[in-house]
Formats: C-alpha cells, sequence, structure tokens
C-alpha cells in the first residue's frame, strides 16, 4: 500500500493546534520533530534515554508529520487541512512557516524511516514505552516496559492524550479491575492497564488495521497476551458488562457518541477516564457528561489537551 505523508512546518507554540487539525483530517497519530522537546525531556525525571543537545535557536522550525492512505479521498484531505491551516493565521498564534509538505512514501520505506522518532521513554514513576527493535534495561525492579510497534497508522504512546490516560488510570487502579479500552488504536492503554494489575482487558476498535496493530503489540508484552481485541464501532451493541473503568482517547466529537452506552456499561462505583480532548471542547462534553448521569471527579491537563476522569451519578 502507498502512503501520503503530510509535513507541516511550523512553530512550538503551534504544535497542538496543527496536531489537532492533522488528527481531524484523519491520521491516528502525528510524529513531532521538535529540538525543544528533546532538550526539555532530558530535564525531565522520567524522559527519553538519549543524548545531550543544545538549545535550539529561537524561532527553529518544528515538523509534524501525519500519514494517509493514498486513496481518492487523499485530495479532499488536503484541502480540509490547507484550509484550517490558513485559519490559524487569523489568530495570535506563532506559527512558524506553516508550510505543507507532501511526499508519497511506501509502507515499507516509511516502516524504517519514521522509527528515528521513537525512543525509550519513561512516562510515568513505573511505566516506560521501549520500541520492540531496541534493548532496553529496566532502571529498577519496580519499572514495567510496555513494548510497542505503533506503527503505519498509530503515535508512539507519548502524545499528551495518552500519557494523561496513563496517568489517570494510574490514579483510579488498584488490581484487579475489569477495563474497557474504547478506540484502542495501537492497544498501549490496555496493554498499559494489564502492567497496573487489571484482571481482564476488553480493546475494541472500528478500524480493522487498529485490531491487527494492536494485537501485535500485546503480543510483545507477555503480561498482557490475555487482553481480548475486537472489532466494534465504540460500544454500540455492548450492554451491561460491569465494567470497573472504561477509557477512551478519542477525539471529543467522537467521545459524544459515546456517553450513554460507556453508562450503560460501568458499574455504579466505577470510574469512566476520557482523554483526547481539546481544550477548547471541554466545555461542551463536560455539559454532556453530566446530561448523561456522569460526575466529574477529576480534570488534568498537559498543554492544550484535557482528561476528565468520571464517575456515575448514581442515587441513593
Amino acid at each position: 500500500m502507498e502512503w501520503n505523508e503530510v509535513k507541516v512546518v511550523t512553530a512550538t507554540e503551534a504544535v497542538e493546534a496543527v496536531s489537532n487539525i492533522l488528527m481531524e483530517a484523519g491520521a491516528k497519530g502525528v510524529a513531532i520533530d521538535d529540538e525543544l522537546d528533546f532538550v526539555n525531556l532530558q530535564d525531565d525525571g522520567f524522559g527519553q534515554i538519549k543524548e545531550e543537545r543544545a538549545l535550539p535557536e529561537e524561532g527553529h522550525s518544528v515538523y509534524i508529520m501525519a500519514y494517509y492512505p493514498n486513496n481518492a479521498g487523499f485530495q479532499d484531505t488536503v484541502l480540509f487541512i490547507k484550509e484550517q491551516l490558513a485559519e490559524l493565521e487569523k489568530i495570535d498564534l506563532k506559527i512558524g512557516k506553516n508550510e505543507l509538505q507532501i511526499n508519497q512514501v511506501k509502507e515499507e520505506d516509511w516502516e524504517n524511516s519514521w522509527k528515528e522518532y521513537f525512543h525509550p521513554i519513561r512516562l510515568t514513576r513505573f511505566l516506560t514505552i521501549v520500541p520492540y527493535w531496541e534493548d532496553y534495561t529496566p532502571e529498577d525492579e519496580k519499572e514495567m516496559l510496555i513494548q510497542l510497534d505503533p506503527g503505519m497508522a498509530f503515535g508512539t504512546g507519548t502524545h499528551p492524550t495518552t500519557r494523561l490516560s496513563i496517568e489517570a488510570l494510574e490514579a483510579v487502579m488498584r488490581g484487579g479491575e475489569k477495563v474497557i479500552d474504547v478506540g484502542t488504536g495501537s492497544g498501549v492503554l490496555s496493554i498499559a492497564a494489564k502492567a497496573m494489575g487489571a484482571d481482564t482487558v476488553y480493546a475494541y476498535d472500528i478500524d480493522e488495521i487498529a485490531t491487527r496493530v494492536s494485537k501485535e503489540n500485546i503480543a510483545y508484552n507477555a503480561y498482557a497476551s490475555d487482553v481480548i481485541v475486537k472489532e466494534n464501532n465504540l460500544l454500540v451493541g455492548i450492554a451491561d458488562q460491569e465494567a470497573d473503568i472504561i477509557v477512551a482517547n478519542i477525539l471529543a466529537e467522537i467521545l459524544l457518541l459515546l456517553l450513554p452506552d460507556a453508562y450503560k456499561n460501568l458499574k455504579d462505583d466505577g470510574y469512566f477516564i476520557l482523554s483526547g480532548i481539546i481544550e477548547s471542547k471541554k466545555a461542551e462534553l463536560i455539559d454532556a457528561l453530566i446530561s448523561n448521569g456522569f460526575e466529574i471527579e477529576q480534570e488534568k491537563q498537559m498543554k492544550d489537551w484535557v482528561c476528565l476522569i468520571c464517575t456515575k451519578n448514581v442515587e441513593d
């Protein structure tokens, strides 16, 4: 299969806005090449394992890459991205060159070239994401590894929305839970849930590629071998699962469609974790959650992305 690499040349301040545009256009993940991020992570206690670098020059360019199938709808995708990038020029945001570059790549070529952006990264005190092709030794006995090959269509698990989801899981999990991961993508959240001691994990995604990739990633992590992966449209047709935790890291517009089924499948004392929410959509989603019988227990934010931890509003 041939794919199109869409590369946007922008600035650090616009990374979240541009990433959101690319994901709204249909990308399942983005690769971000920002030297400032690289340097900042050196001083993060859980940062990437890599060599030191000097600070980049002020006004340096940032490159954001996303990949789309080379099909009949690709030109419409490009038009949408161009229109949205043009809108960024109307707001008070440093966007750099704001250039769009398109390259056609074969899947086998991309699967090798993109790997330069993916290195081991400590997400939390206890979890480190490691590319499956790299040798990595845990720093201590408590450190758990999640080995991933996100493949063509998925991010590397280091996007703020994924970090927020994993932090939220850590906050509410105690071990032995039944977890449902909606829109599993690479499977990283399902694997993380097993690493934290979940008993049963169901991973759902509407995309056949996602279910295949998630199964492959689960196979890299023996402790997660019993994760149940199924192709499904959100939780449509699924009822009365009595889950302890439902986690969904997908766009806010899709989360809105999930709410009624999430309520029906969550235990009365369970937790509903929602990530993938751009800040501008937070108020709308909170209103919808309350209307669907949920209470907001905790709100977490990283850059422009928001994660909500909710419970059911059950009358005594």
